[in-house]
């Protein structure tokens, strides 16, 4: 790890930090894969959260700029990190799933299934063209019935649009390596990739973090560190936590003026870091985070989850954690239209 002094950095300018890295202190002119990359990946099971997402971090994003991404095939849709469903970019997909294939192979290997010929049985049905999961889990029957959801993790599975598009689709899915035409990357630089991007998106922040964000072991990322020594800082959180950020990341000052914003469920802008607190503050982490796992939509006053939001009547309709000063009410009055615009 980098030798250097440790310097210490406030919640609140971890706070900025982190909506600098998310997009959410100025809405960024990028392109949709571009912006995917700096953002690390975008939590995907609900398929209109990505859309949410973006729209609240680009500037004029339109729907049919992801839809058009996705047909592309320049941003994909699949399982990766903590074995749920992600949006990333087509350029960083072999190498993130790269990482988690490793970590699910030793898995099988423990649980005594033959991961390779089964993951061949898989590639052999995509030759045929998409397929759901439920064909998936009738060329595997080796799979113990409690064990059948993994059968997404034999190989590098990729949703086929529209599945992951806006609306409600059926899912299909085939293998990466038929729909990006790509192979497997060198082990090291998919470490490295990983934690540049983590931490370009979430930074400055604990190996811990990453490891949360992803569901990974230490050795599974170490490499990823070891090779990015020379282009990291390391940091001091106010509870003694060493962090680490890229040198030219961008860290701006706490005093840093934040707009209202709005998240879509399960957003990374919460989930992303194993620290919440520098986002949503601890008091209102249950409201927010249920018991069965989801994230509920959430809106930021200050940089900081504020309140809860719902689409009713074609309306986005506010809850407020605590009264809301009346200058700041009419931005997110303002904000909340446009929402509903988009939505509708």
């Amino acid at each position: 790890m980098p030798p250097s002094t440790p310097r210490a950095i406030t919640n609140r300018e971890l706070n900025r930090a982190t909506l600098a890295r998310q997009l959410l202190l100025r809405r960024a002119r990028l392109s949709v894969p571009k912006a995917v990359e700096r953002l690390c990946a975008l939590q995907a099971q609900d398929a209109r959260g990505p859309y949410i997402g973006l729209w609240s971090r680009l500037e004029s994003f339109r729907r049919e700029q992801l839809t058009r991404a996705y047909e592309r095939r320049r941003v994909v849709r699949g399982t990766l990190f903590r074995v749920t469903i992600h949006l990333v970019s087509a350029q960083d997909h072999p190498g993130f799933a790269m990482r988690m294939q490793s970590r699910w192979r030793d898995e099988f290997t423990n649980w005594k299934l033959p991961a390779d010929e089964l993951a061949a049985r898989i590639h052999a049905l995509a030759e045929k063209g998409p397929f759901t999961y439920a064909e998936a889990n009738k060329a595997v029957p080796e799979l113990p019935e409690r064990l059948r959801w993994r059968v997404r993790c034999l190989t590098p599975l990729v949703h086929v649009p529209p599945a992951g598009t806006w609306g409600p689709t059926r899912v299909q899915v085939t293998t990466a390596e038929r729909w990006l035409g790509v192979h497997r990357p060198d082990e090291r630089q998919s470490a490295a990739l990983l934690v540049r991007r983590y931490l370009g998106a979430f930074g400055p922040a604990s190996r811990e973090d990453l490891l949360r964000f992803a569901a990974l072991r230490v050795k599974d990322v170490q490499p990823g560190f070891e090779e990015l020594e020379p282009q990291l800082l390391r940091f001091e959180s106010e509870d003694g936590r060493t962090l680490y950020d890229l040198r030219r990341a961008p860290r701006p000052a706490a005093d840093t003026t934040a707009p209202v914003r709005f998240l879509p469920m399960w957003d990374h802008f919460i989930l992303g870091l194993l620290d919440r607190t520098r986002t949503l503050p601890q008091e209102y982490q249950s409201a927010v985070i249920q018991k069965n796992g989801d994230v509920l939509p959430t809106f930021l006053v200050d940089g900081v989850v504020a309140g809860l939001w719902r689409l009713e009547d074609e309306k986005v309709k506010l809850e407020p954690f605590t009264p809301l000063p009346r200058p700041v009410r009419r931005e997110l009055d303002d904000e909340a239209r446009r929402l509903a615009a988009f939505l509708r």
